[in-house]
């Protein structure tokens, strides 16, 4: 079916339905084929089942990783940086040099 502008303005709803359907629907500009309507189908959604697990054996982690031993070497390397700072109240951080 081929119709101009007008017409589809008017009767949008029911060309949609028609395209839906299956007929073909082309708008005229000035008794000259302008646009074509058509469906737009969805996109098929991946199941996601297949991205659980998908990082099984790519990924190592140390048995010691989370040993307190561990956590005392973080935590004192943290401690060390924390001294180069100069924080005062109302100040942005400041490096103090190091004094060895």
């Amino acid at each position: 079916m081929e119709v101009n502008v007008h017409h589809a303005k008017t009767h949008l709803s029911k060309l949609i339905a028609a395209v839906e359907s299956g007929e073909e629907v082309i708008i005229s500009r000035a008794g000259k084929p302008a646009v074509k309507l058509v469906v737009v189908t969805p996109p098929v959604r991946k199941s996601r089942k297949h991205l659980l697990g998908s990082g099984i054996g790519k990924i190592w982690m140390a048995d010691d990783a989370f040993s307190p031993e561990t956590d005392l070497e973080v935590q004192k390397l943290f401690e060390a940086d924390d001294a180069l700072l100069d924080i005062q109240p109302g100040r942005s951080a400041r490096r103090r040099k190091k004094t060895a």
